[in-house]
């Protein structure tokens, strides 16, 4: 009796061998980011689609098994620190905390924004609020993951504490810390948002799609986060699946670019284009920034002018970035480009009065269309084959 109860304690119920304890917590792990990522970010937080009702309360249920996690705050956190990313008031970007804090500390960030009444009122609009969720999902938020400990302990005996810690440890890690951290300080971006958002590669399995940081920062409404082809977004993956169940129903996608005849004329349609495209519109002007230090670079080197050279070729790193984000010593350097680089500053000047656009929101649509229809005229005028290709793509725009 002794030893079937030791060998119980060690063991567990299912006696797994250690290849069956691995991948019971990589599904199981999975199984969290799916809900996290589908449920709490894409669902509660932007309303990029809808979940019956069967999908949403599993994945409610789970969650609360498995992280403790409260909707509506997680929704209310979220929505704050899109609302003031970089800011003073953002809960946790490495800008205002430093990488390291948000990397090692990110979950008691994430509780102490919870814990703040205001945010949570102010930001926890629309989350669930039925019996089940007042009562025992966010009253009892430990009991959940008392309950998976205890089932870990059945299933697999000692070695379940392990499992256990793994499950509790991927959203602190993987969420908390990986993409709020990593995801606003290493990494490439696709399109140049106002904050610091990168996209991180190779983590899509592990994180279910939310290594697209940039691409969600830039369109955050959006329930698919890849758009290049290359983009592997597991999570629009179930969205996809349950959508076919009929369990889920998509909202909105981020629009990729369509292209037509190039129109002769500047035209209502045409400014609704360049407006709906508008993020593809300054990532390739970025492209053609920084395509355009390069070539000025190597002009002024066949010209022996070695410093001007090297100053403008380092401008590369940065001159495509949105003007908001350069730092002073950019800021500092500019004058001397533009004296070696009379392109470079036509370049930079043309993209303020490009994104005079979609920024001017007090114009009326005549103005912007006459603003418009200026850009093309100069940008086709001179002499400059990027600013000209730009034109180009913009008269191509399909609404």
């Amino acid at each position: 009796m002794l030893d079937s109860v030791l060998v119980f304690l060690d063991r567990g119920l299912l006696d797994a061998a250690w290849w069956q304890v691995v991948a019971y917590t990589l599904v199981a792990t999975h199984l969290t980011i799916v809900a996290v990522t589908v449920y709490l970010h894409r669902c509660q937080a932007h309303r990029a689609l809808d979940l019956h009702p069967l999908a949403a309360h599993f994945f409610r249920f789970w969650l609360w098994l498995t992280t403790g996690m409260v909707t509506r705050e997680w929704a209310a956190v979220h929505r704050k620190h899109h609302a003031k990313c970089e800011t003073d008031e953002d809960p946790h970007s490495p800008v205002r905390w430093g990488l390291r804090t948000v990397l090692l500390e990110g979950t008691e960030l994430y509780r102490v924004e919870a814990a703040n009444r205001e945010t949570v009122r102010k930001y926890g609009h629309g989350a669930p609020d039925d019996w089940i969720e007042r009562n025992l999902y966010s009253r009892h938020t430990v009991l959940g993951v008392a309950i998976t400990l205890l089932v870990d302990l059945l299933l697999f005996g000692a070695i379940g504490l392990t499992v256990f810690a793994v499950q509790m440890l991927w959203i602190p890690v993987l969420a908390a810390g990986v993409i709020n951290g990593l995801g606003h300080a290493r990494g490439y971006r696709n399109f140049d948002c106002p904050d610091a958002s990168t996209n991180i590669v190779p983590w899509g399995i592990l994180i279910g799609g939310e290594e697209l940081h940039n691409n969600h920062h830039t369109f955050a409404s959006s329930a698919r986060l890849s758009v290049k082809w290359y983009e592997l977004d597991i999570g629009w993956m179930y969205i996809r699946l349950l959508s076919m169940l009929r369990l889920a129903s998509v909202r909105r996608v981020a629009p990729r670019p369509r292209f037509a005849a190039a129109r002769p004329a500047v035209d209502l349609d045409m400014l609704q284009a360049v407006i709906a495209h508008r993020y593809d519109v300054m990532a390739r002007y970025a492209r053609s920034l920084r395509r355009a230090c390069a070539e000025e670079a190597r002009r002024l080197s066949r010209l022996d002018r070695r410093p001007e050279g090297r100053l403008v070729a380092s401008a590369r790193r940065w001159l495509h970035r949105d003007a908001a984000r350069w730092s002073e010593q950019h800021r500092a350097r500019l004058a001397e480009i533009f004296a070696a680089s009379e392109r470079l500053e036509k370049l930079v000047e043309m993209r303020r009065e490009l994104a005079a656009v979609w920024e001017r929101s007090s114009l009326s649509r005549e103005q912007l269309l006459a603003h418009l229809q200026q850009w093309c005229q100069s940008a086709e005028a001179s002499g400059i084959r990027a600013l000209q290709d730009l034109a180009l793509r913009l008269r191509s725009y399909a609404a």
